[in-house]
């Protein structure tokens, strides 16, 4: 419950326009400070929790293994975390292109679910709480992919989990 309170404290400051991506360049020490905020650690542990949601357990442990074995003793770069996991998945999914989606944006996306028969479609636009005119920058170009997960009536929820990833507009 306590983890839940804190992920909603930290959406509501991203869902400000003054919010700040989980992941960019700096050119100051007064930046990096900046960058290292509750917002940084709370997003950044629920993308790596819908990151693990989305692989399954078992192939987001097998990349974590492929990352602490490379990168023992040794710098690591974000863009290295994700070269782990699409080595775990042989290319069948580029994590590394997903993952830059969450973590270059600020913000995150607000998606809508709309089901006409057995037709579903959904749609993703930045969602912003409060629009702050000093703030304010156009977000019209901010396109995340999003892992979605979902069951059919003919599925039960541990047996069978279809995936889809939004990376458009609407699908």
């Amino acid at each position: 419950e306590d983890f839940h309170n804190l992920i909603f404290k930290a959406m509501m400051k991203d869902s400000l326009n003054s919010s700040h991506p989980v992941s960019s360049a700096v050119q100051s020490s007064e930046q990096i400070e900046e960058m290292f905020d509750a917002l940084s650690y709370i997003k950044g542990a629920s993308l790596l929790l819908m990151l693990k949601h989305y692989l399954t357990k078992d192939v987001f442990r097998a990349g974590i293994e492929v990352y602490l074995h490379n990168h023992n003793y040794g710098t690591a770069q974000s863009d290295d975390l994700w070269d782990s996991m699409n080595e775990i998945t042989n290319g069948t999914l580029d994590v590394k292109k997903m993952m830059k989606t969450w973590i270059l944006h600020k913000g995150f996306p607000l998606v809508t679910v709309v089901r006409k028969g057995r037709t579903v479609s959904v749609q993703q636009e930045k969602f912003l709480f409060r629009v702050e005119p000093e703030n304010w920058t156009s977000d019209a170009s901010y396109l995340w992919h999003i892992p979605l997960t979902y069951i059919t009536n003919r599925c039960n929820f541990t047996h069978c989990t279809n995936a889809y990833l939004l990376d458009q507009k609407s699908g």
